[in-house]
């Protein structure tokens, strides 16, 4: 069992307190351990077992505790919480996409989310009267898992701008991909637009009826993934932003798949 006292107590408070099943976050335990979460931190021996490690690196995500917080509950010191969170948060990573089966027709959809952030050199302030910044997310259409998340750009830059630079449409190369109207030009599948006097045909609104239908999956996936309270207010500086959309990319499909 973890060295936590709840979580000895009842599996449920580790559900509640990360978002996974204890079966599926003995997985997420067992892919940081394969990533080398054993390994030394560059300083004195860890004084929580991995476990415990992953674990406070997870409700860290999922509660947006400080770390003044976070270290009663593991009965560390908040610099410990702070070294912890460090070392491992870059072996939640999500993993890379695995391309589709040739013969096999697979959809996936992008977007844009904006995440308030307190760095000044990652975010600028967006559209939503908040320090933001972009990050671009590509999930299946069909099992709603994430396939990929770029690295964050500033908030006032426009979806499709954000989209170019963001390295995806190289994951997505060969694969039908669809999106909001913001991305027009990119190449991606776009609703039809209207035109001054010229109303749009009814298989043109029948098309744009199914598009919506379809992305709003898109718009789904960011409203589970932000039940990971990192990402509607993140603290940390530098990669700290990237790295958390990658955990918890990571812990939401752990969440999804069955």
């Amino acid at each position: 069992m973890y060295g936590w006292g709840v979580a000895r107590a009842e599996p449920v408070w580790v559900e509640t307190f990360t978002g996974l099943r204890i079966d599926r976050f003995a997985k997420l335990v067992k892919v940081v351990k394969e990533r080398g979460g054993n390994g030394p931190g560059g300083g004195r021996p860890w004084c929580l077992p991995l476990a415990d490690r992953v674990l406070l690196v997870a409700v860290y995500y999922r509660t947006n505790l400080t770390m003044r917080q976070l270290a009663p509950l593991f009965g560390i010191s908040a610099a410990t919480v702070c070294r912890v969170i460090h070392r491992l948060r870059p072996l939640l990573a999500l993993e890379p996409a695995p391309r589709p089966v040739a013969e096999v027709d697979r959809l996936w959809i992008v977007d844009g989310t904006l995440i308030p952030v307190r760095d000044r050199n990652v975010g600028a302030s967006s559209r939503n009267y908040r320090f933001s910044a972009n990050v671009q997310v590509i999930i299946d259409a069909d099992t709603r898992l994430v396939i990929a998340s770029a690295r964050p750009a500033p908030g006032n830059k426009a979806d499709a701008h954000a989209w170019r630079e963001s390295g995806l449409p190289a994951t997505a190369a060969g694969t039908t991909v669809i999106a909001d109207g913001a991305y027009l030009g990119t190449g991606l599948i776009v609703p039809h637009r209207k035109r001054a006097g010229r109303p749009l045909l009814r298989g043109q609104e029948e098309d744009n009826t199914e598009h919506r239908r379809v992305r709003a999956r898109v718009e789904h996936t960011f409203a589970r993934m932000k039940n990971w309270k990192i990402l509607r207010d993140c603290r940390q500086k530098g990669d700290g932003l990237h790295h958390a959309v990658q955990a918890v990319a990571t812990m939401h499909n752990l969440a999804m798949t069955q």
